[in-house]
């Protein structure tokens, strides 16, 4: 009961770690909630909306990655794909960022995509690489309007593990390690790490 506890209590640090500390001067950042929600909202039961639709069973994702090249998540099919949401300013993301790099260039059906889900400059996102450089494809998506067949990020990290069917296998809120992903992977079906 303890380590439930215990395990409890880290994952919630983990989470909370990667909200961004209030700035007065700097604009406040959608990542915590949903761009359309307001602390002036009435408090009312909830309505259906597009953002509360459910996902597709295979989302789409296209996106134009850092060095200016098309990725289309269809073309990844035959291949598990990691879909990382990630920021320059959560420390757990960056954490996470060498064991993703790794799997992508250890593991030969595993594919990694980083979504930075901030408002950032291309040219400053660059610059961050060359400090925290990784081996996997690189997008900006927009915080106003992100994958629409992708929940909106509640925190971040935020993590779907994709089949080679297309279909997502694993949802993860939090930071993760090769070896999450390589258990999610064998407990779908799919090979296990040797």
């Amino acid at each position: 009961m303890n380590r439930l506890l215990t395990m409890s209590c880290l994952a919630l640090l983990a989470l909370a770690a990667c909200k961004r500390p209030a700035n007065e001067d700097a604009p406040p950042q959608p990542a915590a909630q949903p761009p359309a929600a307001t602390a002036a909202q009435p408090s009312a039961p909830a309505q259906p909306t597009e953002a509360a639709a459910p996902k597709p069973e295979q989302p789409t994702l296209a996106v134009t990655t850092l060095d200016g090249k098309p990725y289309d998540l269809a073309s990844h099919r035959g291949n598990w794909v990691v879909v990382n949401f990630w920021a320059t300013w959560c420390g757990p993301c960056l954490k996470e960022m060498p064991d993703l790099s790794a799997l992508d260039a250890m593991r030969e059906h595993i594919d990694v995509i980083g979504l930075a889900y901030e408002d950032i400059e291309p040219a400053e996102l660059k610059a961050f690489l060359q400090k925290h450089p990784v081996v996997y494809p690189i997008a900006i998506v927009d915080v106003y309007d992100p994958p629409r067949d992708f929940a909106t990020p509640v925190g971040l990290p935020t993590t779907y593990l994709i089949a080679p069917d297309g279909k997502v296998a694993k949802h993860f809120i939090g930071p993760i390690t090769a070896k999450d992903i390589d258990a999610a992977i064998a407990a779908a079906g799919g090979p296990q790490a040797g």
